[in-house]
């Protein structure tokens, strides 16, 4: 349970993460002593404080920071470097861990003593981060249930620790469900259509297996449910069946049998509703918005219908054009992606997989850092060793300023690994930003992020050859990832992602993807993975035509999303009789061209509202998306030639949306930045759907 030193490495309490020294059985021990010490240090704080910045918001700060740092690292891991061993030992601590939370949240004597620090004559003298934090922190405090009592305030405190274990649960079901299914193939018949890329990949995953004589080009090949198979799978495998029993898996994840999330969905629902009623809020949708932009419901499913009428007719347009292509008057569902792809190769006369030779993960990491550079005056290399890592394919970076002093660090993990890391991709703190003072002097700590893709990995000696989608995922995180790295602010709370609007964390992330499509982003990452031969001109210009292949069902895929998300947080009654799955169904007829197979059980693997904080606040890609089409569109209209300008507008970006973080209120940082309020119309020009 100790390193060689004899301390448990997740007692360290700062700095970077000693990743390689990091045991499962550590876990528990190490957290119940720091919540022993926090618990300590809580109660000394509550009657001992002096309402002032220095005498309350930091001592608080040091305390919350001492238990972040360990649990955050506990965290990470859970989603890249999933065990057993580390399954066990985080439900077993969890507990704990919301419980003390709670208790800090519901501290009367803390709460009173940020309200008596905003109620004095100075409090306006102080940094806008400072007056922000406080301000959130009554507000949080209020939603943490600090004004409850007796029966209500032990329920409240029941509900939060249901809803995070359910969270957890909900979680680990869609990894062991997916984990579950392999489609292993054997005959060269059931291959036909497959690209080498995916054929190569389908192998190492035998191989992986224990099935050594696996090769590419004999298999056999097992195809599984993570996106980097399963995808191509389903644009390029020309066996329709094969197609329909790996969809169907896909569709019917975690549903059933022990990894059943049904239960989970209905009883998570139930449980908020009744902790936002608790609160005084009619619905958790309400209790949501506290914490965002958007005012009201009604407000964000206006913006939500209005994109959604501009895009329901052409989207069944570009459903009909798919059948008449494949010359069916019926298409079922696991045939769509197929025909869709083959529609898209004969419309731009090319297919995505050719276009993976020219996207190598070092190139596509190169142009995106010159882009980095461009823009914002960075440079960004490699530091590799330099510090532990928890898989030998992370990576990691070194950013410096225009001085080229160090300013922030960060990780990336770039390759889909099934077995131990769950899907999709994100960005994560490690390290945040903040002014602190060690024995009497005072320095700035750099902030350090997690970047995490589950792309493509290696495959018979090749680098990662990345698709168009991976390329765009990568900008994306990486956008975050530069919110958290260039921040300006010195105070933790209000540094980075901290204290930004929910619904508009996404501007920055959304912005990067406009510049894989910006022509010497481009051109300077397309380079061919073994002769360096630069992506011919025609495949760049059938990628910009092809940019808006579908977008209008892209878009209403979002708003399904979107739209669900309130109805289940706002609208549906858990004691009623209509189920979540029928909730589904019925938006689905004004938000859907195709309808969901009965058995689609979607729900059960939407991890964002059920296990990743997005609850209610799905809508939120849309609203901050309008925000981010048109902070591109500031650099569109100075010209996307004029070098001076990029770099002006660039900069301006940066010392705006980027380093402000939570210091400032999101519609002020976008009107710093643009000028003016956002508006809906370049998001609809990107997209192809103004008429």
């Amino acid at each position: 349970m100790t390193t060689t030193n004899g301390q448990n490495p997740l007692l360290i309490g700062h700095g970077i993460p000693p990743f390689t020294e990091i045991k499962a059985d550590q876990v528990i021990p190490a957290m119940t002593q720091i919540l022993a010490t926090a618990e300590t240090e809580l109660n000394e704080l509550e009657t001992n404080f002096i309402p002032t910045w220095e005498g309350l918001v930091k001592p608080l700060t040091n305390l919350e920071e001492k238990i972040n740092w360990t649990w955050s690292i506990i965290s990470h891991l859970m989603g890249v470097k999933n065990s057993p061993k580390l399954r066990e030992a985080y439900e077993k601590i969890q507990p704990e861990v919301i419980k003390f939370y709670n208790k800090l949240g519901q501290s009367k004597p803390i709460y009173e003593g940020f309200k008596q620090i905003k109620a004095k004559e100075n409090f306006n003298q102080l940094e806008p981060a400072q007056k922000r934090i406080i301000e959130a922190s009554i507000r949080d405090a209020e939603l943490s249930g600090v004004g409850l009592e007796g029966e209500k305030k032990e329920r409240f405190n029941q509900i939060q620790l249901e809803l995070a274990e359910l969270s957890t649960k909900f979680s680990n079901n869609i990894l062991d469900s997916t984990k579950a299914f392999k489609l292993k193939l054997t005959e060269k018949s059931e291959i036909e259509g497959l690209p080498p890329s995916v054929l190569s990949l389908s192998a190492q995953t035998a191989r992986n297996e224990d099935i050594e004589e696996a090769t590419p080009e004999n298999g056999p090949w097992i195809f599984t449910l993570d996106y980097p198979s399963y995808l191509p799978f389903m644009k390029y495998a020309t066996n329709s069946e094969l197609r329909e029993k790996i969809y169907r898996a896909f569709i019917a994840r975690a549903s059933s049998g022990d990894f059943n999330n049904q239960p989970l969905i209905e009883l998570s629902l139930k449980l908020k509703k009744e902790k936002a009623q608790l609160l005084g809020f009619k619905t958790f949708a309400e209790l949501s918005l506290a914490r965002k932009m958007a005012d009201n419901v009604e407000m964000i499913e206006k913006l939500l219908q209005e994109l959604r009428i501009v895009s329901y007719d052409i989207a069944v347009k570009e459903l009909e054009e798919i059948k008449t292509f494949a010359g069916q008057t019926e298409l079922k569902h696991w045939d769509i992606t197929y025909w869709s792809e083959k529609l898209r190769e004969k419309r731009f006369n090319f297919n995505e997989e050719e276009l993976r030779p020219y996207f190598p993960l070092p190139q596509v990491l190169e142009g995106l850092f010159n882009l980095a550079k461009r823009l914002f005056g960075i440079n960004i290399t490699s530091a590799d060793g330099q510090v532990p890592i928890w898989h030998e394919d992370v990576k990691y970076f070194q950013i410096t300023d225009e001085n080229e002093e160090i300013i922030a660090n960060f990780y990336l993990d770039p390759y889909s690994r099934p077995s131990e890391k769950r899907g999709g991709a994100w960005m994560s703190d490690c390290i945040g930003r903040a002014k602190i003072t060690v024995e009497g002097k005072t320095s700035t700590r750099l902030p350090v992020a997690y970047l995490i893709c589950n792309q493509t990995p290696p495959v018979d000696g090749k680098p990662s050859l990345m698709n168009f989608i991976e390329v765009t995922t990568l900008f994306h995180e990486f956008g975050h990832g530069l919110q958290h790295l260039l921040t300006k602010v010195d105070d933790v709370g209000a540094s980075g992602i901290n204290n930004i609007e929910w619904d508009a964390v996404e501007l920055p992330s959304q912005f990067m993807e406009n510049w894989c499509y910006d022509r010497p982003t481009l051109f300077g990452m397309a380079k061919h993975y073994e002769t360096g031969e630069s992506l011919p001109e025609e495949y760049y210009q059938k990628l910009v035509d092809a940019k808006n292949y579908l977008s209008a069902s892209g878009m209403l895929r979002q708003l399904h999303f979107s739209l669900m998300d309130l109805e289940l947080h706002h609208r549906y009654d858990p004691e009623g009789k209509e189920t979540p799955q029928q909730v589904r169904d019925r938006l689905a007829e004004t938000t859907t061209v195709m309808k969901p197979l009965p058995e689609d059980q979607f729900l059960c693997a939407f991890s964002h509202i059920f296990a990743g904080g997005y609850g209610a606040g799905y809508y939120s890609y849309k609203w901050a998306e309008v925000l981010s089409a048109d902070a591109f569109s500031a650099f569109e209209e100075v010209g996307l030639e004029n070098e001076k300008a990029i770099q002006e507008t660039g900069k301006r970006f940066r010392e705006t949306v980027l380093a402000l973080g939570g210091s400032v209120e999101p519609m002020t940082v976008f009107k710093t930045f643009r000028g003016r309020e956002p508006k809906t119309e370049p998001l609809l020009r990107h997209s192809g759907l103004l008429k």
